[in-house]
């Protein structure tokens, strides 16, 4: 296989001989691609239900088929998500995703096989100079560094069009149920057990506000086919122990941390895509082909519904000899194409199974998203399995196929830009986030997808998807316009280095048709009609204050009337019928109000959070100060204020003649001579609270003013200088001179006083003059006087 370049943070190189075909060859799960270690036999249960199934008859080199779980994690370990949509299912689709930083521990790890328990050996080891890579990790390391964008339920559904989520422990109507896939079953098929499948689901939903899923294990005297699923019941998680034979077991597989891994992974991304519909979880006693061909049948003998497989081997000769696995009635089978680039994986290259290959999604929680084909994906043209008659149809790129081309269409798989998925380690509650990628995360949601559809066709008295290839090629990507509404073709981006390597206009190997746009490929898979949208409330932040009557009107979009309701509202909140939020007396605190729209046509629901603070009002408040004037000159000031509210002014302790006007301007027309303290009161018109401000106000004359120059001189030469002192109002004047140097003296005229100095020194001095009136005011002057020698 050639050497594909590396595009992304998680891009991998698959090992040349990875498709070498050896006596036993090795199966691989598409979370990841490249061989797998070989494995013994696990003990087979001795509790059993035999069951009558046309089995294959298995060449010998498929009986020696082993292996185990390559999926793709990215090497961080993730801060918890929050909370936003465990109010509101919906709310994150309106936010950007999450990043996050790849630790320079990790940046050297290998996506492949790479589990919780792998990064926390990691950390262990850190400290080390020399850092012994995991050995799951060590034979595909990563290049470079950089961020790990991470998208929550929420934002990959909005981002593919699918449908609003209902509100929180809110009742579907029929038809939001169909669309959420009530009343359908998809069998997951792994193999080993993972013993806190349930638990995880539970996180998973809970963080994400999806429905709860009550969870059993079936018995071995289950009856087969099983009940239909019922669209009343909700989410049902049901885990079948399969056996090679195709019986159900009472022995639960051993565990295994990689296949727990897949299986946690795979679980929550259907439920994510169809959260109203029954999962049967069935896990084969080992990762064998003969195992996993017993799960299929299983799941084939339990009844119609969706088969997701996130697990493949190199195709050979053989694959034909086992396609009857994948032609049971009413039952559509998908499977990942594997990731480790160019490449033909079974089971994904059966013409009966529709091949998931991966993007890179790019999404910002508004407009539309983007993509490129993942550089990891696999695809390409199977070496023993004809063309078939689907793919000789008048989409884009199908006319030159010789053989069976896969993938069939694809979804996001860049672990570079994963998503959410809840895990536990055996015997703790404890929940740890990684950021899954992989066509084994592409698989699952397309099973969901499908579901989904067939929930549609069921609600129209029409038989299900089934196959699904001639929906899917012929009434969609054979008639433009639908094509062009349904799927985004995905144009850009290469696997490998081939002739066939790149993505291109219309089909190409890497992700086949494209990837979903769920609102209107849905629709055309159910053969019915698009329903109306559910109405859809946008969320908003509030701000109010005690005392003040608080209103908004909530921003809903609808296409008929709706019925207006409130959850989590305060005592005294109301909504009207025109959406008008109102709440007279709001009292301090934080609110999580929801506004629920329910469509009174179709009866689907809508509901945005509206955050509501509400704050205890602030008091008005006035910066005192101190204010000078003088006797019979006009004074005014204006009080420096801040308010939110408009105010009303009053004075204190003011003298008389003295007012405030109502925008806090303070005038005094003639003032008296005198010190005085006035009280400014600002008082909010709305809340009625007060605020004060102290301001000291000094009336009196100006007091003397001195004036004079500085002297200067020569030694042995007369010197003579004025200083003029001046104080209006004043009766008397009072002056002394310090500094004065021996020789020097001073000559009164009225108010100037001559310094005469026959015979300086040379030398530098300073006079300083003091003035004091009859008022008591005094002043202060210092002169220089500069003596040079010459």
């Amino acid at each position: 296989m050639p050497t594909h370049t590396r595009r992304h943070l998680f891009a991998l190189r698959p090992p040349r001989a990875r498709w070498a075909l050896l006596s036993a060859i090795p199966l691989v799960v598409m979370g990841c691609g490249g061989a797998a270690d070989t494995e013994g036999a696990s003990d087979v249960a001795t509790t059993i239900t035999t069951l009558q199934v046309s089995a294959d008859v298995l060449p010998p080199e498929v009986e020696g088929m082993w292996a185990q779980p390559t999926f793709h994690i990215a090497p961080v370990v993730l801060e918890a998500p929050d909370d936003m949509d465990a109010q509101d299912a919906n709310q994150s689709a309106r936010s950007a995703p999450k990043s996050q930083q790849v630790p320079d521990m990790f940046k050297a790890l290998s996506t492949r096989r790479l589990t919780p328990s792998s990064l926390e050996e990691v950390q262990q080891r850190s400290a080390n100079t020399s850092l012994a890579m995991p050995k799951a990790a060590a034979a595909a390391p990563l290049a470079g560094t950089g961020a790990v964008t991470t998208y929550s339920v929420a934002q990959v559904r909005a981002a593919y069009g699918f449908g609003a989520l209902p509100a929180v422990g809110a009742k579907p109507s029929g038809v939001q149920a169909a669309q959420l896939g009530a009343g359908q079953t998809v069998y997951v098929v792994g193999a080993k057990h993972n013993p806190n499948v349930a638990a995880e689901l539970a996180s998973f939903n809970q963080k994400f506000g999806l429905p709860a899923c009550t969870a059993k294990v079936l018995p071995v005297a289950t009856g087969l086919p099983l009940a239909a699923a019922s669209p009343a019941v909700g989410c049902e998680l049901w885990v079948a122990y399969s056996t090679a034979s195709g019986g159900i077991s009472a022995v639960a597989p051993a565990y295994d941390a990689g296949w727990a891994t897949e299986i946690a992974l795979d679980v929550q991304w259907v439920h994510a895509i169809a959260p109203l519909a029954r999962i049967v979880l069935v896990e084969a006693p080992d990762a064998s082909v003969n195992s996993l061909l017993g799960a299929i049948r299983l799941a084939n003998s339990m009844g119609p519904g969706v088969v997701s497989m996130s697990f493949g081997a190199q195709e050979g000769a053989w694959t034909a000899s086992v396609d009857s696995a994948f032609a049971a009635a009413g039952m559509t089978y998908l499977a990942a194409t594997g990731d480790s680039g160019a490449g033909v994986n079974w089971p994904s290259v059966s013409s009966n199974v529709i091949a998931v290959g991966g993007t890179t999604l790019t999404y910002s929680g508004s407009g539309p998203r983007s993509e490129v084909s993942w550089s990891g994906t696999g695809g390409g043209t199977s070496g023993f399995v004809a063309v078939p008659a689907y793919q000789k149809s008048s989409v884009p790129g199908t006319g030159s196929l010789v053989r069976r081309t896969v993938a069939d269409v694809a979804m996001n798989a860049d672990p570079a830009t994963g998503q959410y998925v809840a895990v536990m380690q055996p015997g703790s509650s404890a929940v740890q986030w990684i950021s899954a990628g992989g066509t084994s995360l592409a698989a699952p949601m397309w099973a969901g997808l499908v579901a989904v559809a067939n929930a549609g066709r069921q609600q129209a008295a029409l038989p299900l998807v089934a196959g699904g290839h001639a929906l899917l090629y012929g009434q969609i990507g054979a008639v433009a316009s639908n094509y062009a509404s349904s799927f985004a073709d995905i144009r850009l981006g290469s696997h490998g280095v081939c002739s066939t390597c790149s993505a291109g206009p219309g089909y190409d190997q890497l992700t086949g048709l494209g990837t979903p746009n769920a609102s209107t490929l849905v629709n055309l898979l159910a053969g019915v009609a698009a329903p109306a949208p559910a109405p859809v409330v946008t969320p908003a932040t509030i701000s109010g204050t005690v005392g003040t009557a608080l209103t908004f009107t909530a921003s809903v979009n609808a296409p008929n009337p709706v019925a207006l309701s409130l959850s989590g509202a305060p005592t005294g909140m109301s909504i009207s019928a025109a959406g008008v939020v109102s709440w007279p007396a709001p009292v301090a605190g934080a609110y999580a109000v929801t506004v629920v729209a329910k469509d009174t046509k179709t009866g689907l629901t809508g509901q945005g959070v509206y955050n509501i603070n509400v704050i205890a009002p602030v008091a008005p408040t006035i910066e005192s100060a101190s204010i000078a004037g003088r006797p019979g000159v006009a004074l005014s000031f204006k009080a420096n204020v801040s308010a939110v509210n408009p105010v009303a002014y009053s004075l204190a302790g003011a003298p008389s003649g003295m007012v405030v006007t109502a925008d806090g301007v303070v005038s005094w027309p003639k003032p008296v001579a005198g010190t005085y303290s006035v009280t400014l009161t600002a008082k909010d018109t709305k809340t009625g609270l007060s605020g004060k401000g102290v301001f000291t106000v000094k009336i009196a004359a100006a007091g003397p003013v001195i004036t004079a120059a500085a002297m200067v001189g020569v030694a042995g030469q007369p010197l003579s200088g004025s200083i003029n002192i001046t104080s209006p109002g004043a009766t008397s004047l009072s002056v002394s001179i310090t500094g004065v140097p021996l020789g020097m003296g001073f000559a009164v005229s009225g108010s100037t006083i001559m310094a005469i100095w026959p015979k300086p020194v040379a030398g530098s001095y300073q006079l300083v003059v003091t003035a004091k009136d009859s008022a008591g005011l005094s002043a202060q002057l210092n002169v220089p006087v500069t003596i040079h020698l010459r």
